[in-house]
Parts: structure tokens; sequence; C-alpha cells
């Protein structure tokens, strides 16, 4: 019997020839920012696991608890109500944030493929930055709306756009607070203003900047002090939290509608109790121990000025936890990742679709639980992996 197409050997093969394959591989994740593949335990440079929480003990022994009321949640929690565990999560997530009220999503894609159409729809208006996560794109696809997309290094030429757009209809920014491909930040208070004089509503996506960033780990709209000026905050449970789900922190009005109008989430069964705890402990060890959001600043800090000291060239300026260094293409960000790996080190080399054709670059992500140590013989391994001339320049 036929089970596939008859196009597919040929496509995976297209793949390959194009070094854009993506083979599976079993990975354990262990404390102190390592992890075993198959025999070998080696330093983890690759996970989101920013503040090492999805092995805390503590946050285990939470899911664990609760995981006695029930493995599953059963339906969504539109149809069967939402259990004690998701009401406090959703209750805990609202607190951290400072907002109103919090709406919890299966995931943080799910978030945003659920709020952005929800939001914007055939007649209205979506500015993306041309950098933003596959999740916010697919999100502003599937809205039916107009997209523009927009750089934000040309605020101007944004100015412009939102100027020339219809005003009679709703009109969206979308932006990631930390854009996970290049590690910078985006401009978030120039467009609050934007928003503001435009009429236009700001919706920023914190996945990689909760937890990491601003004086309580809220994110990057913490960061730049306009978190009274953003009325939509996407979040994950999924990175540095180190569980699994997603949310938006909004007003109690923003959180009723979502409830009503955000199909991933009015069709999605909810989070377990496990998760839901899990979480909420998560939650509270990133308040009371600002210290891990501390170490992981120094440890970026630290990285970026080995590099360059050791003459690495193609890294990205940032301040956050994710350092890349863009390289000359596919085949030569396998290479370099494989002769990490056998020195020890799991760094991953990011390829299109991921990242624009000629853009394929070593994405090097950082743990509160590395060391100095581990971050220096990191860097010395990347300057030794990288060949000479391999590197381009931003």
């Amino acid at each position: 019997m036929q089970l596939e197409p008859n196009w597919v050997p040929e496509a995976l093969q297209q793949l390959e020839q194009s070094h854009l394959l993506r083979a599976k591989r079993e990975v354990e994740l262990l404390p102190e920012g390592r992890c075993r593949v198959g025999s070998r335990t080696l330093l983890d440079f690759s996970s989101n696991n920013y503040l090492d929480l999805a092995r805390d003990p503590r946050v285990l022994s939470a899911g664990a608890a609760a995981a006695a009321s029930g493995l599953g949640a059963g339906a969504s929690p539109l149809v069967t109500g939402r259990s004690p565990h998701y009401r406090d999560l959703e209750e805990s997530l609202a607190s951290f944030e400072g907002t109103p009220a919090a709406l919890l999503f299966p995931t943080g894609f799910a978030a945003n493929l659920g709020v952005i159409p929800a939001l914007v729809g055939r007649h209205d208006t979506v500015f993306s930055d041309r950098d933003n996560h596959a999740s916010l794109i697919d999100g502003c696809r599937l809205s039916r709306a107009r997209i523009h997309i927009y750089c934000r290094d040309r605020l101007d030429a944004l100015d412009a756009a939102l100027s020339a757009s219809p005003q009679q209809h709703r009109r969206l920014i979308v932006t990631d607070g930390v854009f996970s491909m290049e590690g910078d930040l985006a401009p978030l208070p120039g467009l609050c203003q934007l928003a503001e004089s435009h009429d236009a509503m700001l919706l920023v996506d914190e996945a990689h900047a909760t937890g990491v960033l601003g004086e309580t780990g809220r994110g990057s709209c913490q960061w730049h002090g306009v978190e009274n000026r953003v009325p939509f905050r996407v979040g994950t449970l999924s990175k540095a939290i180190g569980t699994t789900g997603g949310f938006i922190a909004a007003s109690s009005n923003g959180i009723d509608y979502l409830w009503n109008t955000a199909r991933t989430q009015i069709f999605s069964t909810a989070l377990s109790p496990a998760t839901c705890a899990a979480a909420i402990e998560s939650l509270r060890l990133i308040v009371e121990e600002p210290q891990r959001r501390e170490t992981l600043a120094l440890r970026a800090t630290q990285l970026r000025s080995l590099l360059t000291s050791l003459g690495v060239e193609g890294v990205l300026d940032g301040i956050s936890p994710i350092v890349p260094i863009l390289l000359q293409d596919s085949e030569t960000s396998l290479d370099v990742a494989r002769h990490l790996f056998d020195q020890g080190f799991l760094v991953a080399p990011i390829r299109p679709p991921t990242v624009p054709v000629g853009t394929s670059r070593l994405r090097i992500s950082l743990c509160s639980s590395h060391s100095e140590e581990d971050v220096a013989r990191l860097a010395k391994a990347v300057a030794t992996a990288i060949p000479a001339g391999a590197t381009v320049r931003d």
C-alpha cells in the first residue's frame, strides 16, 4: 500500500542537498546547563531554559503534587470550566505581570495564533516587524487583515505607513520584545509613541524576555519602562518559566473579550493541573530569586566580550542571553555545530526557513546556571571551530 505521495522522497532529497534537512535527536535535559545526548553529557547552549527552572526540584515537586488531581484537563476550559490550578495560574500570571487579568493558551504559538485574528480582521491592517517569530507571522496571516512589514530601524517609514492606512478600521502593531534569532530588543518606546499618535493597538510578544529582563522579570516592556503603554503582552511558559503553555496579559475587558473570541483557546484542551502548579512555583522563584536573572545577564555580557576579544566576527549585539553569530551559509553552520558537539557543546545551527536565506547562523543560548568557566570554554571552542572568513558582518 502506498502511504505517501510520490513527491515526498524527492522533496527530502532536495532538503538534504541544500543542507536544510533536520534529523531527529533524543536529548535529556539535565541540571546546571547540561544535557545528555546518547551516552554523552554536554554543556547545553541550545535550550531556552534560561533560568534553569525546568528541572528545579521545587518546580518538579509542585507539578508532581498537582498530578494527583489528574494528568489531563479533559476538555476546553470553556466546556468544562477552569480547574483550581488553572484559575490560580491565570491569577498568578496577572499578579506577576501587574495587569488586571491574564488568559492561558496551550502554547505560546497558539496564543499569537488566537489573539491576533481576534483583534483584527479582513478590513483591518496589521503592522509586523520583518523579524517577528513565525507564530506572529502566522497569526497575522490567519487574521486576513492587510499586512504591512516594517523594519524596526526605520520607524519613520512605519509612521508613514500608519498615516496612510485606513483610520476608520482597526490597526495593530505586533512585535517580539526580544527577537529570538537576533537577540536584540524591539524599540518599544518608539513603537508606543507611534501606536498612541495613530490610535493603533500594540501587541508585544515577551516569549524570550519573560523572567529574563526587567527589574522583576516582567520582560522587555518593563525593561523599557512602557508597561502601562502596551495593552497586549503575550508570553510563554516554556522558556524561562520552564514548563509549557502560553498566555496573554491585558485588561479585564480585554481578557473577557479574548476568552470569548480567541479560537485557539476556545477549542483547545486546558493545561493540566501539574503544568499549572509547576508554572506557579516557577513564577514564585523568578520573583524571589532575582540572582538567577542577574547571573544570566552577566554570562551574556561575558560571552559577547570573550568572543570579541578572541577575534570572532559576526556576533550580533544585544543584552539578551541569545548570542547569534552570522555565518556564510547553511553548510558552514552545520559544520561548526558538529565541531562544537565533538568538543562537548550543544549549540544550535539555525538555517532557512527559520531565518532568511543567506543569514544562517550559530545561535548560542545561555542559562543562569552556566558558570564563568563554562562560558570561557565555549568562547574558545567557538573561536577554534569557525573557519577563517566564514563569518558575515551584520
